[in-house]
């Protein structure tokens, strides 16, 4: 049966996957975005589909419409766009929170939060489980976003308390593929730009931190199943590949598939970095049945052709 489903940065990268995958299994999707991040290109194919609407506004403000479903995606979350104005940046995160709760318990809607990887902060457990309380700096350059979206959670968590609301939360590690901006200074597109354009390819710090790089379509699929799991099942829930590699080795296989002839730079790690940072995916893989099924290589192929085919520079 189809239901009416808001999603709060639907015009951003991983909003925009979402929006078509709802629209096409036949929901009638309601598209909020501020566009500070988000874009009209991304979700203009969707534009004449009588089941998809788009509406410009900020979720600092309260919002109202008759909905079955919320998922709450807005916020930059790249370091150059959410360090841009951290201030608002935080306020996205927890004003947002309270007003997609706000509607969510006023329509008595399913709600999902989208968090990260980075509640986790510098993590000194590794792989990060869900149980793990992370390590993170409450006051440094990338706490806007890291406390901000803490936050978050711990609001999803007390209005189920509270109000009895029916909550999801994920915990999204890198992800990355189409439609990801291509200046946004993270890593996958950083580098696929660099080589397509032989320029020297920059690794901040050693190049030995690690990430795990979980492909578009794959979080998709985990965040459908994850709303659609029992009202007794809150989450949260990681959400990522674990499959790990050193920066250093994506940026010698994004080389080797693009055929470039870049060149690699080492420049000094920026503060509050990681060193690591894997999901453990056990919980996803027993409640959702779940786990990511394209590998780095098939995916970093998808997204070459993306950059190449749009003329991306």
């Amino acid at each position: 049966m189809a239901k009416r489903i808001l999603v709060s940065g639907g015009a951003g990268f991983i909003g925009s996957h979402l929006c078509t995958k709802l629209v096409q299994d036949g929901n009638d999707v309601i598209c909020l975005d501020n566009f500070f991040t988000g874009a009209k290109k991304n979700v203009e194919h969707l534009i004449g589909y009588t089941n998809f609407e788009i509406v410009r506004h900020d979720v600092i403000d309260p919002f109202r419409a008759e909905v079955d479903e919320i998922y709450n995606l807005a916020c930059p979350a790249s370091p150059i766009h959410y360090q841009y104005d951290p201030i608002q940046t935080t306020k996205t995160s927890v004003y947002g929170a309270l007003n997609m709760l706000g509607l969510a318990k006023r329509v008595r809607a399913k709600i999902l939060q989208a968090s990260t990887s980075e509640v986790y902060g510098d993590p000194e457990v590794h792989p990060q489980p869900e149980e793990y309380w992370g390590n993170v700096n409450p006051i440094g350059i990338r706490s806007c976003y890291d406390e901000g979206k803490r936050c978050a959670e711990t609001l999803f968590m007390d209005y189920r308390r509270q109000h009895n609301l029916r909550i999801k939360i994920v915990r999204i590690f890198n992800t990355y593929g189409p439609k990801m901006l291509a200046h946004d200074g993270r890593v996958v597109s950083n580098f696929i730009l660099q080589a397509l354009n032989n320029q020297v390819i920059t690794i901040y710090g050693d190049g030995q931190q690690t990430r795990s790089f979980q492909y578009i379509d794959d979080l998709i699929e985990g965040m459908v199943k994850m709303m659609d799991t029992e009202d007794n099942f809150t989450g949260p829930v990681n959400m990522g590949n674990p499959v790990e590699f050193t920066i250093l080795e994506l940026a010698q296989k994004i080389i080797k598939l693009t055929n470039s002839k870049s060149e690699i730079v080492f420049l000094p790690l920026p503060h509050d970095d990681p060193k690591q940072r894997k999901p453990d995916i056990s919980l996803a893989k027993e409640k959702l049945n779940w786990e990511p099924t394209i590998q780095l290589e098939e995916g970093l192929l998808k997204m070459i052709e993306y950059f190449t085919k749009n003329h991306i520079q």
